[in-house]
């Protein structure tokens, strides 16, 4: 017994290590055999093969034959891991269900909803990521603020800053300091036009969320909105440059301290556009903005004040 599990070991070490009749080095070739690279003697054949039996030209088809889920992520409220029914009542080959089928179905997406969400907290949690994706759908984020913003409202929930505010308060709250963070920063009021709650309770509870969960948001950056505004402008890349250019020199001199980020950037996208002789108003530069032209005009005037004080090289 003893010779023959040694024998064993023998054969797998050589097969691992080496070529049993020559020493050469082994290579696994695309029919699932182990040959020798230089006498050509196969080792071993019918291997095993461990990928699908299924072949796919594209990724769409591969994604549609694949059987696994997405993976998890923080937003939904169980992360991903339930079972989702569809609420089309059709079968894998899309035929429609009989009767008695369509009310089984039903009765089990009930109680499949009922089991996802079975206590307070994971419908609180619920709510508030329906409320964060459809605020982010509404403002063009990607999908890494959602996450961002999601996990910033589990930490909330987890830290019971939720009591005596508003879901959909604390909800806006983590999706505009989610923005900050990556760096695709939304006005307030834009983020104000797309929730349920006021402009106040929004920036109060913000700053509320920050503070006690020690949030690292640094001050937004009028250059993060200049491609935004000029896109929607529909202005040219040198214009653009143009605007971040006006920016940086704004900053050298000290004039964007105290300033509204979103103020000076529509200054500086309307400033670049007249210097690089493209159409645009300050109606339209106010519209995208969602600021005054007041604002803009004061902002205009502080920028071009602030490139002739730079001295030439």
């Amino acid at each position: 017994m003893t010779e023959n599990v040694r024998t064993r070991t023998t054969d797998e070490e050589e097969r691992t290590t080496g070529c049993p009749e020559c020493g050469g080095s082994l290579n696994q070739t695309g029919d699932h055999e182990t040959v020798c690279e230089d006498c050509g003697l196969v080792i071993e054949e019918d291997q095993i093969d461990r990928g699908p039996e299924w072949r796919a030209f594209d990724a769409k088809e591969k994604d549609e034959k694949s059987r696994v889920g997405a993976p998890t992520t923080n937003m939904m409220h169980d992360k991903g891991l339930s079972t989702n029914i569809d609420w089309r009542d059709q079968d894998a080959y899309g035929n429609s269900l009989s009767s008695n089928q369509r009310q089984k179905m039903q009765r089990l997406r009930k109680w499949n909803e009922r089991f996802r969400t079975r206590d307070s907290k994971e419908r609180n949690l619920k709510q508030a990521l329906g409320e964060i994706d459809r605020m982010a759908s509404a403002l063009g984020l990607p999908d890494n603020v959602r996450e961002t913003a999601s996990v910033i409202y589990r930490r909330a929930l987890d830290e019971n800053l939720l009591p005596g505010r508003s879901i959909e308060g604390v909800a806006t709250s983590a999706t505009y300091a989610a923005a900050r963070q990556a760096g695709v920063p939304r006005s307030l009021d834009e983020i104000a036009d797309v929730s349920r709650v006021e402009k106040s309770e929004i920036a109060r509870t913000y700053r509320y969320v920050v503070r006690e969960l020690g949030l690292e948001v640094q001050p937004a950056d009028p250059e993060s909105y200049v491609p935004r505004f000029a896109s929607s402008l529909d202005l040219s890349d040198e214009a653009e440059n143009r605007a971040r250019q006006l920016l940086r020199n704004a900053k050298e001199q000290g004039v964007h301290s105290g300033k509204s980020p979103v103020g000076l950037a529509a200054a500086a996208v309307y400033a670049a556009a007249l210097l690089t002789n493209e159409k645009t108003t300050q109606a339209a530069v106010s519209e995208v903005a969602d600021i005054s032209e007041v604002t803009i005009r004061n902002r205009y005037h502080e920028l071009l004040e602030a490139e002739q004080d730079i001295p030439v090289a």
